[in-house]
């Protein structure tokens, strides 16, 4: 089998994916928005608003990160499973020769 089929991603990253992009996007949403919604109260007001509408975007963006380096220690762990295996395989007929 060629890498290009051994590195294809799942249905499951490629929403992880999505969803990253979503975050990313309620983060610059909830931010533009809080701050030009405040801006009449004043600058500071407006950037501590800013701030405070990022924080759900930025929320998601971690959630789905953390979702994401899961899935990669997971192939990590099944291609190091998969490598042990065979090393057991290859002592056992050693040792049985």
């Amino acid at each position: 089998m060629s890498n290009k089929f051994k590195d294809r991603q799942s249905f499951f990253e490629k929403l992880l994916s999505l969803l990253q992009g979503a975050a990313w996007a309620l983060v610059a949403v909830g931010s533009i928005s809080f701050f030009i919604s405040l801006y009449h109260l004043g600058f500071f007001i407006a950037i501590l608003g800013a701030f405070i509408g990022t924080l759900l975007g930025l929320f998601f963006v971690v959630i789905f990160e953390i979702a994401q380096i899961q899935v990669e220690k997971l192939k990590e762990m099944k291609k190091q499973t998969l490598l042990l295996e065979k090393l057991t395989q290859q002592s056992d007929t050693t040792t049985t020769l």
